[in-house]
């Protein structure tokens, strides 16, 4: 009884043949583009950052003292030395050539989220008039209008309230 044998055989030879001219036929897709690499900052940029107050965070170069930008109770004015110092910034960022800024606006805890809401965003605001008035092109800024949402201290004091009254500037890089 060999015949069914190789009958046997011959089918499997064919399904053998055929699973392998299936699998011949598909195309492997191509390999996935590789990532652009971030911008990074030029050394000369770095060090315009470091001298003018910002501090590598995980959120990018973030300013810090002495250009900080806090605010009295319900204010989102900028004047005086503040003004002065928020335009010094701004001319270093755009002769620097940083590429890219986001502004985030914070309150503290007191009154409800809708206005502290929009009191965030007018201090945000307050600050990216100084960065473009220093030079800054605005089509380059993001701002951010976080209210209450991000305290850096502890809204129970009134230290604490005055530390959460603030715009963030941060330089980012990706």
């Amino acid at each position: 009884m060999p015949y069914p044998f190789a009958r046997l055989a011959r089918l499997a030879v064919s399904l053998l043949v055929c699973t392998l001219a299936i699998a011949g036929c598909q195309t492997m897709p191509p390999p996935a583009a590789p990532e652009p690499p971030p911008p990074k900052l030029s050394p000369t940029q770095v060090t315009v950052l470091k001298e003018k107050g910002f501090a590598l965070t995980d959120q990018g170069w973030e300013l810090g003292m002495p250009h900080k930008v806090l605010f009295g109770f319900d204010e989102y004015t900028i004047t005086g030395a503040r003004r002065t110092s928020m335009l010094d910034v701004g001319r270093a960022l755009s002769q620097a050539g940083i590429e890219h800024v986001r502004v985030d606006g914070h309150t503290d805890d007191v009154g409800s989220d809708a206005y502290n809401r929009m009191l965030s965003l007018r201090r945000a605001l307050a600050v990216v008039r100084l960065l473009v008035e220093a030079g800054f092109s605005r089509d380059r800024i993001e701002v951010r209008d976080l209210g209450k949402s991000r305290p850096v201290a502890d809204n129970k004091t009134a230290a604490g309230r005055a530390e959460n009254r603030r715009v963030a500037i941060i330089v980012t890089v990706d």
